[in-house]
């Protein structure tokens, strides 16, 4: 894979852990410097979905003969469905001079550091479990059965997110005004950005 633009930005973490919102914001500050790379998932879109702007919706088959022949650079089974980031979708927004971010879970970031995309890897973790339960039962959208599945892969991701060297850095998110502070210094400094204050 050619590095035609800036270095894509890995940003994982459990569900819960406050990682959308930050990035949010950093889309929100930074208008023009970031843009996702659109996945592809073999779900049925959802309504208001649009086919190449929330995903890339296909079909099994396809898919996994994609996967065989080295079009992703990752890929996971979530629900029965099949998720990924082809390397196309990667290089389209390296080409218009953007920086990629990836929104992916911990199979994926092993996935990716097999590969020569070479990224930033920021990981997002709750202050704890007990905090990361409190978040996930406040949405309302959990059964306790679901709500468990989640809390047992957070724990697997923390074990994995908090392992040295797998991470170029840790943000704990126990006020999101800080946690954003910590993500955003870390990208100025990384990616050479013009500081929106003061224009």
């Amino acid at each position: 894979m050619i590095q035609k633009g800036p270095r894509p930005l890995v940003l994982c973490g459990p569900s819960g852990s406050g990682k959308s919102t930050l990035i949010k914001r950093l889309f929100d500050e930074f208008p023009d410097t970031f843009k996702f790379s659109v996945s592809h998932t073999t779900r049925n879109p959802r309504p208001g979905e649009e086919n190449g702007t929330h995903y890339h919706f296909t079909n099994k088959e396809k898919m996994q003969e994609q996967i065989k022949n080295g079009e992703f650079i990752e890929s996971a089974t979530f629900s029965g469905n099949l998720y990924g980031t082809s390397k196309q979708a990667v290089e389209e927004v390296q080409r218009l001079g953007k920086i990629c971010v990836l929104d992916i879970d911990i199979q994926g970031v092993k996935q990716i550091k097999c590969t020569q995309l070479n990224p930033l890897y920021v990981f997002v973790k709750p202050p704890s479990i007990l905090e990361l339960e409190r978040r996930l039962k406040a949405r309302n959208t959990e059964t306790e059965e679901s709500l468990q599945r989640r809390l047992a892969v957070a724990k697997a991701e923390l074990e994995y997110g908090e392992g040295p060297g797998n991470f170029d850095i840790i943000i704990e998110n126990d006020n999101l005004e800080n946690a954003y502070e910590i993500l955003r210094n870390f990208i100025l400094a990384n990616f050479n950005l013009q500081c929106k204050t003061g224009e």
